[in-house]
């Protein structure tokens, strides 16, 4: 029967990861780029639609003037000139490896990026990346341009091979995919006007920054904007791109009861106890089967393969969360009495994902949301984050090195 079992499950995840390779890439839509310069207000709009979301990066680089966007999983076209605009001059697209493809945009003029966010179309899971430019000096455009160092870490993605830089213990760039949770027309809990999709996002972008800043990290964001993205997109984004971790992001309101300091939570089909379940419920809004595309097998095949891959994903998740949940009581101090827990949230369904969820705080709890409105405070929750991570990664390596010798 393992015999039977093992040869199933290679030929079922090859057929799904064929079905993958054939949907992988997403598309830049026929007539879909579309520049507004706006006269009066000095502005220019740049939407690119996609045929589905997917992970960028936004930079500008001097010496000529360029705006580059690159994106991870979509196919390079030909988007010819564009002497019609005021600001872009011509747009270019090429392959760049590890899968990211570079779109360049040639500038007229200086600008700076005011503003830059993806949004998703629930009716066809299409997505439109929407950028507002606006005229600079050229001062400060040569101030804020440059390649990002996560780009520079990685000279594959900036000359074309595909090698991955090594952490400083020995072992390769660790992928983290940070799930902000809720999100437009979900703003989640509320409290004295604070909205847990808003202060979420916020968190994400403060912890990108920071491992970002700490080196071997590539740090990816399921939202980087005030959007609704489907839970099953959010662990889509995460097999998209390959992610190592995937670590969400909540702090949640209690109707009753009271709750405080960090939680985290790993997958479990039952939830570890009343809380947890009403907290699962509240973010559990559609069912997923699990990171593998298995739809060409049955549901008792599907979930035998799924529990075979979870019994090397699962306690990697617990150890992750052990890690983070000493990095951040380390860094602030303390956490809740009964920090790792367990839930069914469907953000941690991914069968081949490390993944946990955490409840950085309670807005319900006045001390939580104190602390949650400090940017010093979640400064000091971010490092003990990165430093649970670091800890996990040389952790995992080495039972990676002792399970496959």
């Amino acid at each position: 029967m393992r015999w039977f079992l093992a040869i199933l499950m290679v030929w079922v995840t090859s057929q799904g990861v064929l079905a993958q390779d054939m949907r992988a890439q997403a598309q830049i839509l026929p007539d879909a780029v579309v520049i507004d310069d706006r006269l009066l207000s000095g502005q220019t709009d740049l939407n690119v639609r996609l045929s589905q979301p997917v992970p960028h990066r936004i930079y500008t680089l001097n010496t000529p003037n360029r705006l580059v966007i690159e994106f991870l999983g979509v196919t390079p076209i030909d988007l010819g000139p564009y002497s019609d605009s005021r600001r872009l001059k011509t747009l270019s697209m090429m392959w760049i490896g590890e899968g990211w493809s570079r779109l360049i945009a040639e500038l007229v003029e200086p600008v700076t990026i005011v503003s830059a966010g993806m949004t998703v179309h629930e009716q066809d899971g299409s997505a439109d990346l929407v950028m507002q430019l606006s005229r600079a000096s050229q001062g400060d455009f040569d101030a804020g341009s440059g390649v990002p160092p996560e780009v520079r870490r990685s000279p594959d993605l900036w000359a074309g091979s595909s090698s991955l830089l090594p952490l400083k213990n020995g072992s390769r760039t660790l992928r983290v995919m940070l799930d902000p949770g809720h999100g437009g027309i979900d703003p989640g809990a509320l409290r004295d006007g604070i909205e847990e999709a808003a202060l979420m996002l916020a968190m994400a972008r403060e912890l990108q920054e920071v491992l970002r800043r700490a080196g071997g990290f590539e740090v990816f964001l399921t939202r980087d904007a005030d959007v609704f993205v489907p839970l099953e997109t959010r662990v889509a984004l995460a097999q998209q791109t390959q992610a190592d971790v995937f670590i969400s992001l909540h702090a949640d309101a209690l109707a009753e009861g009271r709750a405080e300091g960090a939680t985290v939570y790993i997958l479990s089909e039952q939830a570890s106890d009343q809380a947890s379940a009403a907290l699962a419920a509240r973010h559990d809004r559609d069912g997923i089967l699990g990171g593998l595309d298995l739809s060409a097998a049955d549901d008792q095949v599907a979930t035998v393969l799924m529990d075979l891959a979870r019994q090397d994903t699962a306690p990697r998740s617990r150890a992750l969360a052990t890690n983070v949940i000493s990095g951040i009581q380390n860094a602030v101090g303390r956490v809740n009495t009964r920090p790792l827990r367990q839930a069914g949230f469907s953000v941690l369904k991914s069968a081949d994902i490390p993944s946990i969820l955490i409840e950085v705080g309670f807005l319900s709890t006045q001390a939580d949301l104190r602390n949650l409105k400090d940017p010093l405070w979640r400064a000091r929750l971010a490092a003990g984050i990165r430093d649970g991570l670091q800890v996990w990664a040389i952790e995992d390596a080495a039972r990676q090195r002792l399970r496959f010798k």
